[in-house]
C-alpha cells in the first residue's frame, strides 16, 4: 500500500518513519519546497525532530499532487487552522476512495468543528479515522514505548488502520467514539497551558494535581454534552494525553503557559516559537463551545482571559480557588 503523510513537522515525520518501518511505500509532503530539499538531502528534520534519521525509503516532496494521487491512505499532520485550506487543494486532485487519518489536535475557530468534521465538510463522505493519545514526536521518533488510540465510527476501518501503525514500540488501540477522542486531544491543550502557568508561577505538585483532575472534569462535561462517551475521557486521548501534556518538557502548550506565568506576553511568546502551540487557538474555540453548549468550564475561562484579555495569572488562580464550595460529585458531572 502507498501512504502519504501531509505535513513534515515533528509528528508527521515520526509517523512517516513508523509507516516506512511497516514496509508501506511512504511519501512525506512538505509545504516549503526549499525545506523539502533540505529534508531529502540531510535525511533529518533539523527544525522539528533533530537527531532522528529519516529512512531513505521515504519519498520527500513538496508536490501535493504527487503525494495525494499516489497514495491510498493520507495522514493529515498539519495545524488545525491550516487544515481546511489544505483540503481545498486536495479537493482539486484525485482524492475519492482514499482513507484520511487525522492526527490533528485542535478545533477550527470560525466553525468550532473538529478535524473529522472539517474533512467531511470539504471532501464529503470520505473514510476518516483519528489517531490521538499521549505521544510526543520527540519520544516516538526515538522508539520510546508509546500507546495511542485510533478512532473511527467505522469499527472495521478503525481496526484496519490501527494495525497499520502497530509496532513493537508504538501500540495502538481502537475506538468508535470519534467525538470523544477529538475533544480529548483538543481540550487537553488548553488545560496544559494552565499547567504551564502554574510552573511559571512556581506552584507545587498539589496545585497541578488539582488542575489536571478538574481539567479532566471540564473535558468530560463538554464531551458528554456534545455526544461523546464519558468513558473515553478515562482513556488514552483523555486522561492519558492530559497527563503527558501538562507535565512534559516536550509540551509546547505547557511551555506557552510557563512563559505566561513568568510574565511574558502571548505575542512575544508566539513570536519566539517555530512550532505551533495548538492550545492558543483552541482556547478560543473551546471557550466558545462552552458558551454554545452552556457547560461550566472555569479553567478554560481563565486561560481564555489570560491569553485574550491580558488578565493576571495570579488573579485567575485567586478566582479559581475562591469559587463556591461544592461536593465532588457535583463538579464531576
Amino acid at each position: 500500500m502507498k501512504v502519504s503523510v501531509l505535513g513534515a513537522g515533528g509528528w508527521g515525520t515520526a509517523l512517516a518513519i513508523i509507516l516506512a518501518e511497516r514496509d508501506f511505500d511512504t511519501t512525506m509532503w512538505e509545504f516549503f519546497p526549499d525545506y523539502a530539499v533540505v529534508l531529502d538531502k540531510q535525511r533529518e528534520n533539523i527544525k522539528f525532530l533533530k537527531g532522528v534519521k529519516i529512512p531513505d525509503t521515504i519519498t520527500i516532496t513538496s508536490d501535493l499532487k504527487q503525494a495525494v494521487e499516489g497514495a491510498e491512505l493520507l495522514v493529515l499532520a498539519v495545524p488545525s487552522h491550516i487544515l481546511r485550506g489544505l483540503l481545498e487543494k486536495v479537493k482539486m486532485l484525485q482524492y475519492k476512495g482514499k482513507t484520511f487519518v487525522s492526527v490533528i489536535k485542535g478545533i477550527e475557530q470560525d466553525t468550532l468543528k473538529t478535524p473529522s468534521h472539517v474533512i467531511k465538510d470539504v471532501l464529503g463522505n470520505v473514510k476518516v479515522a483519528i489517531l490521538s493519545g499521549p505521544s510526543h514526536a520527540e519520544e516516538v521518533g526515538r522508539k520510546i514505548p508509546t500507546t495511542v488510540v485510533l478512532a473511527s465510527k467505522d469499527r472495521a476501518l478503525a481496526e484496519k488502520v490501527r494495525g497499520m501503525f502497530f509496532t513493537s514500540y508504538f501500540r495502538t488501540y481502537s475506538n468508535t467514539d470519534v467525538t470523544g477522542v477529538e475533544l480529548g486531544g483538543s481540550v487537553k491543550n488548553v488545560i496544559a497551558i494552565a499547567a504551564g502557568v502554574l510552573d511559571g508561577l512556581n506552584m507545587g505538585d498539589n496545585t497541578k494535581a488539582a488542575l489536571i483532575t478538574r481539567g479532566l472534569a471540564e473535558m468530560r462535561r463538554l464531551g458528554v454534552r456534545m455526544g461523546a462517551d464519558p468513558d473515553t475521557f478515562s482513556g488514552l486521548s483523555g486522561v492519558g494525553d492530559l497527563i503527558v501534556t501538562c507535565d512534559s518538557k516536550h509540551s509546547r502548550n505547557r511551555f506557552v503557559g510557563e512563559q505566561l506565568g513568568s510574565g511574558k506576553s502571548i505575542k512575544d511568546i508566539l513570536a519566539g516559537m517555530d512550532m505551533v502551540a495548538e492550545g492558543v487557538k483552541t482556547t478560543l474555540s473551546v471557550y466558545r463551545l462552552a458558551q454554545k453548549y452552556k457547560v461550566d468550564m472555569p479553567i478554560t475561562n481563565e486561560v481564555y482571559e489570560v491569553i485574550y484579555n491580558n488578565k493576571s495569572a495570579h488573579d485567575s488562580i485567586r478566582e479559581l480557588m475562591g469559587r463556591p464550595a461544592k461536593s465532588e460529585r457535583e463538579f464531576l458531572r
